[in-house]
This record gives structure tokens, C-alpha cells and sequence, in this order.
């Protein structure tokens, strides 16, 4: 029943038991072929009178105390012969099944579980005694926030789970279990609320990772560019948190989650381009303050792909536009630089790409120095020296910073990203250069879906609803509808009417 197909006793399919049983030796022998002669495939054997038990277990990968205590010490306390039934009664252990096929054998002992087998016997038990590294909870790093939890997710699929559990305890909150990976077969579970996701998403989920071919998919933000829609577009489709609470919210709303095993970071969707703009302050935050951030982000990206290409655009071709004083200003501060000006702000962008991924990449404390001490030495030697003008340096200070203020790493990558070919277009042919790259922009965000929703929603198709839950932040009384765009099937979170009423207590 154990062997492969590379054994002499080969059976046809792997669903197929043989008619007599292994001894420990063979079947020893099998797994450690099996797992091509791992030198930490331990065997453990146990004799009960005339009976021979044993205990298989991969050593570096196995909790010594649980195997001691809960497998190994009742099976030497118990008295007369076992058989399979026995043991799933005898051991205190959570997690035990029966098993008799060799590939789902091995998997489970590469998974960190020990099999019990009573020679003699036709299947064994499977008893759960993974052995996990994994680091304490612990605040979020890569999304700071000054409201609200501040606890992150770790690298462990069980801690996630239960973190989950904490927060939405509603039996109506369904986690279904997927295998992600060929070679390296990783868990991954699927989140979503039974009254609230739409199940066309829920299928689209569940459909794309269960086809997905890979041999190693080792996080989440890995798997997004997996089931994404469009991989050549520059913009993601998919957000990625390492906030559990931003991670229940979007599920309230209707949104479907997935967790990978060894991922510190989780994924949700059907995302739309605004939502990379939001933060779960902007619903702890009163509404008027929430919606001023949000405004603010938008100004901010808006600045950040537009002015060095204006800058470039009107010191190139539009002279006419600037102001008189401010036109003898540039002219002095320009009197000494000898290149173009779209040469020059590709130069400096250049060097601010490299600054920041420098400070990214150096320690903390190091990168931080790098980042302060080295934008303005350099700075101050570019202009010295000729190369640029203060003008433009101040410009692209304030593009880069605001390109930082998006909450989402991999859209504010993005939004720098694109500064560049827009940039070139200006220096090119001004602003009917720029005009052009904004028109081929969002010609594709138009094109772009994330899990087969409309990536401009709700702008396109326009839904008025849903604007309040995206661009601005409305009071609380008035969010009573979930967003439209998810095509959630229960729309209402509460009774409107009585929400927008105000009791005194002695009502």
C-alpha cells in the first residue's frame, strides 16, 4: 500500500491499497527513498508484547515536547495491543487523521507532523507536531499609523488566523483552506463574510490560485502578481497589507482576503486605484480630517507627476507663461548649468531614486543618515558645481515627497515610475508632450480591472454612492450602504434612520 511507482510492488494508482501490509523496515525504507535519504527522517520504534509501533518524524522540523509528551509517553503507558483506533483515543493531540498512501505521508512529515504505524496494521496516523519559527507580534513597520491598533501580522499562518478570529468572531465568516506552490506546497486560506462577498469574486479567488502553477510562491505580494489581471502594468491591482484591522474592514465591505503560510503581509480585493490612497486613520479620524488627508494625498500625487515635467516643459518650449521676475530668476540661477533642462531633471531624479533605494537598503540608523546627509551634500555640490539649478532641486524635493505620502509602498513605486517617461515626452515636445502621456495614462487605467472589476471605480462607471467611499470620507451616520462596487449582496450595514438620530440619556 506505501510504495511508489519506482518500487518493484508497484501499484497502478496512487488511490489503490495494496492487499497486505508493509513491515517497518519497508516502509522505512519507501519514505526515506521517498524524501531522497534525508538524514534527519528519524524512526522511533516501540514494542507493546508482540507488536511493533512506529513513531516517524523529520527531527528538524518536529517539537521535541510534543512528541515526548503526547505521543511517545502514552504509547509507552499504554497496556496490551493497539490498533489504529486506539491511538487516535490515546493520544491528546488535536490534530490526528489516518493515512496509508505514501505521497500524502511524506508531505505530512515535510510539514512537520509524526506517523504513527502499528505494523501489520492497513493505514497509520498523521498527529500534528510542526515545530514553527516564528517572532512575536509586533507593531507594523512599513504602514505607521498615530489611531488605531497598531499590531501587524507575523509569518505564521495559525497566528494570523487567529488574530483574524479575535477581530470578526461572526460565525458568518468563512475561511476555506488552498495549497499554493508545485514543489513547495505552501497553506493559504481564503477569507471572505457568506452573506456579504459576492460570490463571483469568491470563485475568482479561489479559481486562480487553485490553477496557479508554481513551484515556489514564498509571499503574498508574490501571489498578487500571480492572480492580477494585467502583469505588464506598471500600478497593482491587488493591495497587500500587514494590518489585520485594514484587512477585517475591507472584508466588512464585501472584499475577499487571502493569508499565505510564512507571509507577513495578506491580500485583498477587488481593489480599485483609490483605495491605495486610503488608511484606516481616515476612518478613525473624524470625517472633515479624514477627508482633508485624502484630498491632500490626491494634491500631492497629482504635484509629484506633474511639476518637474511642467518644469522641464516651460523652461524647454513655454518661456511666454512665466512671470517676468520669476523668468530673470530662473534665468540667473540656469546662467551657469550647460545642459537641457529635461537633462538635468533626469540627472537629479536619477540621484533621488538612488538615495532612496540606498536608505532602503542600508541598516536603520544608517539609512536615515545616508538619506538627510546625502540629499543635501550632494544637492549643494550639484549646484556648486554646475550641474543643476536651485530652482529644479527644490521641485524635485517636492516631488519625491510627494510621491512618499501614499500609503501604499508598491503605487507610490509607482507613481515614481511613471514620472520618468513623462519627463522625457516634456523635453520632447512640452506640455502637448505631457498632455499626450496623460492621455495614453488614463486611457489605461481606464483598460486596467483588478479580479475583473473596473480599476477607475468609482469614477468609471460612475457611481455617485460610491464616491463617499473612496475620494472623500462622509460622517458615520451616512455610510449605511456598503460600496456598490463590490457587489456585495447584503448592501446594508444599519438601519439609517436610526443612526442619523441623536437620544439624550433620559430618553
Amino acid at each position: 500500500m506505501f510504495r511508489s511507482r519506482r518500487g518493484k510492488n508497484i501499484i497502478k494508482d496512487q488511490k489503490q491499497i495494496r492487499s497486505h501490509s508493509l513491515t517497518i523496515d519497508e516502509l522505512q525504507n519507501e519514505l526515506s527513498r521517498e524524501l531522497n535519504e534525508s538524514p534527519d527522517l528519524h524512526v522511533r520504534m516501540l514494542r507493546k508484547e508482540e507488536q511493533k509501533i512506529a513513531v516517524i518524524f523529520i527531527k528538524s522540523l518536529t517539537d521535541p515536547l510534543i512528541l515526548d509528551e503526547r505521543i511517545l509517553l502514552p504509547l509507552q503507558k499504554a497496556k496490551g495491543p493497539l490498533d489504529p483506533e486506539d491511538i487516535s483515543n490515546l493520544l491528546p493531540i488535536g490534530e490526528l487523521s489516518s493515512a496509508n498512501l505514501l505521497k500524502e505521508i511524506s508531505a505530512a512529515l515535510l510539514n512537520g507532523n509524526t506517523y504513527i504505524y502499528i505494523e501489520g496494521q492497513p493505514f497509520g496516523s498523521l498527529a500534528g507536531t510542526g515545530k514553527t519559527a516564528e517572532r512575536s507580534i509586533e507593531k507594523a513597520e512599513t504602514e505607521s499609523l498615530v489611531y488605531g491598533p497598531k499590531i501587524s501580522f507575523t509569518e505564521s499562518l495559525e497566528s494570523n488566523v487567529n488574530i483574524i478570529r479575535r477581530n470578526l468572531n461572526g460565525a458568518n465568516l468563512c475561511i476555506e483552506d488552498l495549497n499554493v506552490g508545485g514543489r513547495s506546497k505552501l497553506k493559504a486560506k481564503l477569507f471572505y463574510i457568506k452573506d456579504i462577498a459576492d460570490e463571483d469574486n469568491v470563485r475568482t479567488f479561489r479559481q486562480r490560485i487553485s490553477d496557479l502553477e508554481s513551484d515556489y510562491v514564498p509571499d503574498t505580494t508574490v501571489l498578487a502578481q500571480y492572480i492580477e489581471d494585467n502583469s505588464w502594468s506598471v500600478f497593482p491591482q491587488i493591495l497587500t497589507t500587514e494590518l489585520p484591522d485594514r484587512f477585517c474592514i475591507s472584508l466588512i465591505k464585501g472584499q475577499v482576503g487571502v493569508l499565505l503560510d510564512r507571509s507577513p503581509s495578506a491580500l485583498y480585493g477587488p481593489t480599485t486605484f483609490f483605495s491605495f490612497f486610503e488608511t484606516t486613520e481616515d476612518l478613525y479620524m473624524r470625517w472633515n480630517m479624514g477627508t482633508f488627508l485624502r484630498l491632500l494625498r490626491f494634491l500631492s500625487i497629482f504635484l509629484s507627476v506633474l511639476l518637474t515635467p511642467a518644469y522641464v516643459a516651460v523652461l524647454t518650449y513655454h518661456y511666454e507663461v512665466i512671470p517676468s521676475p520669476l523668468l530673470v530668476s530662473l534665468g540667473q540661477s540656469r546662467s551657469n548649468v550647460p545642459f537641457p533642462p529635461v537633462f538635468e531633471a533626469l540627472l537629479l531624479e536619477f540621484i533621488i531614486e538612488l538615495l532612496r533605494e540606498a536608505g532602503a537598503r542600508l541598516p536603520t540608523k544608517v539609512g536615515q543618515t545616508m538619506g538627510i546627509v546625502g540629499g543635501i551634500v550632494i544637492g549643494q555640490a550639484a549646484v556648486e558645481a554646475g550641474f543643476t539649478s536651485n530652482i529644479l532641486i527644490i521641485i524635485i524635493a517636492l516631488s519625491a515627497l510627494g510621491s512618499f505620502t501614499v500609503p501604499s509602498y508598491s503605487m507610490g513605486t509607482a507613481i515614481r515610475i511613471i514620472r520618468f517617461p513623462i519627463i522625457i515626452m516634456a523635453g520632447l515636445w512640452g506640455g502637448i508632450g505631457i498632455m499626450i502621456s496623460f492621455c495614453f495614462l488614463l486611457i489605461h487605467l481606464l483598460k486596467l480591472s483588478a479580479i475583473g472589476r473596473p480599476y477607475l471605480a468609482p469614477i468609471y462607471p460612475l457611481r455617485w454612492k460610491d464616491v463617499r467611499y473612496s475620494m472623500v470620507r462622509f460622517p458615520l451616520q451616512y455610510l449605511s450602504k456598503r460600496p456598490e462596487m463590490n457587489m456585495t449582496e447584503d448592501q446594508s450595514r444599519y438601519p439609517s434612520r436610526k443612526a442619523s438620530k441623536t437620544k439624550d440619556v433620559d430618553e
